[in-house]
């Protein structure tokens, strides 16, 4: 469901779900959290959601938080209004590969993932053995025999000589 935000003349938002004035800041959270926004002008009833959020990425921008590489940026002024045509859809996936990239990128972020592979293998593993155990247990196949290891052979009695 699509949140509806509403911009007064003095510039200020305010949240129609939660009844109450919010920031600039705030809506970026709920967008990053994967909320969809809509910004209308209380006046006019016009959608302002563009420049909100293009005011969002400025403000961001302005105090050094910005995510947005300067190449991206770049392609979204030679784009222009062709990008709007062509869908925003192209440029979400742009967004997405060069986000993943930067990630990537970060050798401990690659360690975590290598790590949670070795941990799945070694989870199910775990899983399989387990579920041996649980048929040989319910009698469903025999038990594997077990062999002595070297030096853990039962005694043998001892002949008489």
């Amino acid at each position: 469901m699509t949140r509806l935000i509403k911009r007064y003349g003095s510039r200020k938002l305010y949240d129609t779900e939660e009844s109450r004035y919010v920031s600039l800041d705030e809506i970026a959270s709920w967008i990053r959290e994967g909320q969809e926004i809509k910004v209308v002008d209380n006046k006019t009833s016009a959608d302002v959601t563009v420049q909100t959020l293009t005011q969002i990425i400025s403000e961001e921008g302005r105090q050094g938080r910005s995510l947005l590489s300067t190449d991206l940026l770049h392609d979204l002024i030679r784009a222009g209004e062709q990008a709007v045509s062509t869908g925003v859809e192209q440029l979400q996936n742009r967004v997405d590969s060069l986000l993943k990239a930067s990630v990537n990128r970060l050798a401990p972020v690659r360690r975590v993932r290598e790590e949670m592979a070795r941990l799945q293998e070694r989870l199910l593993e775990l899983e399989t053995t387990l579920g041996e155990i649980e048929r040989v247990r319910s009698g469903e196949v025999a038990e594997p025999e077990r062999t002595a290891a070297p030096g853990n052979e039962p005694d043998a009695p001892a002949s008489e000589a």
